[in-house]
């Protein structure tokens, strides 16, 4: 995001995390900090609202960088590693370099906190902090609150090159979000909810410019978009507009986290192809259908696909540490 958070839910992992889904997640539980560290969730909480009542970007950004770790190697704060030396991280991946600086400094500031209270200090992974800063972002902004798993160790490798295909861009038919996210042990149902994070979020034009100006030879503007929608896009996003520039992708409550994402692809107003697809699509249309008027089914949703991406990848015994800055290796 330079303020965005563009890009739909899907996760990735190695394919050893596929093959043996419940060993990685067997240590995760609530409350994993009751005798180290009981206060970490209030600790954590104070420090992502003071953050959200400096800038509302601190929601999408925060909830956007959960998805990007957790896509790439599993969740394990390995996209908030600086790179260094011979070393490009993953943030420094082209599909990352949009992430909002604001996300990586929800996290180190809530780190910052919980080490400040000296029976805390280097007890709590930075991957848990981002697992419940995620959470926090999300109730703040009116989504449901629900408790998070917690036991991460935080990653010991960084990459770019992991990133390479485990990100889902805008661009997305329902077989290609589907296929990533089954892959990863997510439904189609998971991936429609964990969608709806759009609801929140910025994307610069350049996402979706395709979609107003050169769509196809036969209709310059894509025939899925709503036409009233897509002219206010063509005027927000002008043909040589800054490259700095973006816009909210819930045209009509940007700043609350709600299903009124599923209502504006009922009416054309999905801004990726990849949110729009929802609805064209006979299979997901009618969940898309479903949550758009029960705003309780799609939190309980929301709420267990939430809790299923947090399992990916976890890193437990040597596979992983607590990192004392979650921007570098110990």
């Amino acid at each position: 995001m330079g303020g965005i958070i563009n890009l739909v839910v899907v996760l990735s992992l190695s394919l050893s995390f596929c093959l043996l889904p419940g060993t990685a997640s067997a240590q995760l539980r609530q409350n994993y900090y009751a005798n180290t560290c009981p206060s970490v969730e209030n600790i954590v909480r104070a420090a992502v609202t003071k953050k959200f009542s400096q800038t509302f970007v601190t929601v999408p950004a925060t909830i956007r960088l959960f998805f990007h770790d957790c896509f790439v190697q599993g969740c394990d704060a390995s996209v908030i590693i600086q790179s260094s030396g011979g070393n490009t991280a993953e943030k420094d991946h082209p599909d990352n370099l949009s992430l909002a600086g604001d996300g990586f400094d929800t996290v180190i500031k809530a780190k910052e906190a919980v080490d400040a209270v000296s029976s805390c200090r280097n007890k709590v992974s930075c991957a848990d902090i981002l697992a419940m800063a995620t959470r926090d972002a999300i109730v703040l902004s009116g989504g449901p609150p629900y408790a998070v798993e917690l036991g991460r160790l935080d990653g010991l490798s960084s990459t770019a090159a992991s990133v390479n295909g485990k990100l889902p861009q805008p661009s997305f038919n329902l077989n290609q979000l589907n296929s990533m996210f089954a892959a990863n042990g997510l439904t189609q149902a998971d991936m429609i909810a964990l969608s709806a994070a759009h609801t929140v979020g910025f994307s610069h034009c350049s996402k979706f410019a395709n979609r107003i100006y050169n769509f196809s030879r036969q209709n310059a503007v894509d025939p899925t978009l709503n036409p009233t929608y897509a002219t206010q896009l063509q005027q927000m996003c002008p043909r040589n507009v800054d490259p700095r520039i973006a816009i909210n992708m819930d045209p009509n409550t940007p700043r609350q986290f709600d299903n009124v994402y599923y209502q504006n692809l009922q009416k054309g107003q999905g801004l990726f192809t990849s949110d729009q697809v929802l609805f064209t699509d006979a299979r997901s249309k009618p969940t898309v259908n479903a949550w758009a008027t029960n705003s309780q089914a799609f939190n309980q949703a929301f709420i267990t696909a939430i809790t299923k991406l947090g399992r990916v990848g976890v890193k437990t015994g040597n596979n992983g540490n607590i990192r004392r800055n979650c921007d570098a290796f110990n």
